[in-house]
């Protein structure tokens, strides 16, 4: 063997593999997903989702301070209001869930977070879909950007510093982009859910947010379908050529090509999402003793990082940051 043949002489000690260390994860590249509902007396644990919570305003409140405290200083709201309708008339409401939690936030933390809101309207509507129906049961694309636009001034109005559209209807960044502008809030910041998959990922978020999808349906016809990957790209330049300062994919471990193409692709950040069913598995597995979660979540959040993106959304965040902090 050469003398230079020798790459794990880099790997001896703790400090060297710091030294060396191609990709970095700290606490302030992770998003924590929240979650608020309307008419709780105390925070509610999400059963598939250990360790996470539909909170108070208080307990957010709270929350939002323990993040920090870790070094935690992004979150992104969702909310859970007590009525919905057909058209999910709760999203765009000044007194609603979502608005007041907000407005809390913002007046507690200032420019200290970075505060966002999830733009969608499955929280809100009777039926379980992103959008208003037509007539048929299908979701009407344009119809519903309309409804985006109103959300989305809703939430800058609230507090909300960067608004993020999880939908995946054709030209929703567009039209929420020249509402935005066009109302003076040409600051707020649009991260574009732009490559989300009709994932089965998503099982325990719906639980959390109290969604079903009634019938029986599904979201593929709005969703992108697994097992294409050119169209993301194509979706996610759509969404940046109609505004978008922060593109996402959603989930993250499945679609690490995914993350790598768009990194490669595009000069905005690039976010992933590290979805509830991502974090319910590792956590499932760790419960029983069959594996060490927390090495596990590391190595996941690091191997997302290694493929490009700039920040994770993940309900890891807490635990992580305080392990990092250690």
């Amino acid at each position: 063997m050469f003398p230079s043949e020798r790459p794990r002489r880099l790997r001896r000690t703790p400090a060297l593999r710091r030294l060396v260390a191609e990709t970095t994860l700290a606490p302030s590249d992770l998003v924590a997903p929240l979650f608020v509902a309307e008419g709780l007396s105390e925070p509610k644990a999400i059963r598939s989702l250990p360790g996470q919570f539909q909170h108070t305003v208080a307990s957010l409140r709270e929350e939002v301070r323990a993040l920090v405290g870790v070094g935690v200083t992004s979150v992104i709201l969702f909310a859970v209001p007590a009525t919905k309708d057909d058209v999910g008339s709760g999203a765009w409401d000044p007194q609603g869930i979502a608005q007041m939690a907000l407005r809390t936030l913002r007046d507690d933390f200032g420019d200290e977070i970075v505060l966002m809101a999830d733009l969608c309207l499955d929280e809100y509507t009777s039926h379980g879909h992103c959008g208003a129906l037509r007539g048929d049961g299908t979701v009407d694309n344009d119809a519903t950007i309309e409804l985006y636009a109103r959300v989305a001034l809703s939430q800058a109005v609230a507090g909300a510093g960067v608004v993020a559209p999880s939908g995946m209807m054709d030209g929703q960044v567009g039209a929420i982009r020249s509402a935005l502008d066009g109302a003076g809030f040409e600051e707020t910041i649009i991260l574009a859910y732009a490559a989300k998959f009709a994932s089965g990922l998503y099982g325990p978020f719906r639980e959390a947010v109290d969604v079903q999808i009634i019938d029986g349906g599904d979201r593929r016809g709005y969703q992108q379908d697994y097992r294409n990957r050119r169209e993301a790209l194509r979706e996610a330049r759509a969404d940046v050529a109609q505004g978008a300062d922060i593109v996402m994919v959603k989930p993250a471990m499945t679609y690490l090509d995914i993350v790598s193409d768009l990194r490669q692709a595009l000069d905005v950040p690039v976010c992933a999402y590290h979805v509830s069913g991502e974090y319910a598995m590792v956590k499932a597995a760790a419960a029983n003793g069959w594996i060490d979660g927390t090495a596990v979540a590391l190595e996941q959040l690091t191997a997302v990082r290694r493929a490009g993106a700039d920040f994770v959304l993940t309900y890891f965040a807490r635990e992580l940051a305080e392990e990092l902090g250690r």
